[in-house]
């Protein structure tokens, strides 16, 4: 049986896990998609609304544009190069690619 004091400590420190969490809008707001990329227009790179439109029916989607946000690209937008994200885990590149391809 866990002490209480460490009972407390675990549940705190799950909490405090859960609070850090952000949703997909706050991480690409917090990390530099927004530099490049607009909701609707293109700015630097494509819009989120035009990304989301070019894979829309596209069951591999997800999957190659979390791939493309942590290992970057070029080509896929013209000569315009997407640097890489390496710094972002592969639950969060998932979730900013779903977030992304759920635009209208």
């Amino acid at each position: 049986m866990l002490r209480p004091t460490l009972s407390l400590a675990l549940l705190l420190g799950s909490g405090l896990a859960v609070a850090q969490q952000l949703t997909p809008q706050a991480l690409a707001q917090k990390s530099d998609c927004m530099s490049c990329h607009g909701m609707v227009h293109a700015q630097v790179g494509p819009g989120f609304a035009q990304i989301a439109a070019r894979y829309r029916g596209d069951a591999d989607a997800p999957a190659r544009l979390a791939g493309k946000i942590r290992n970057g690209s070029v080509g896929a937008w013209g000569r315009v190069i997407m640097p890489r994200h390496p710094q972002l885990t592969d639950a969060e590149t998932g979730a900013l690619a779903r977030w992304v391809l759920s635009q209208p």
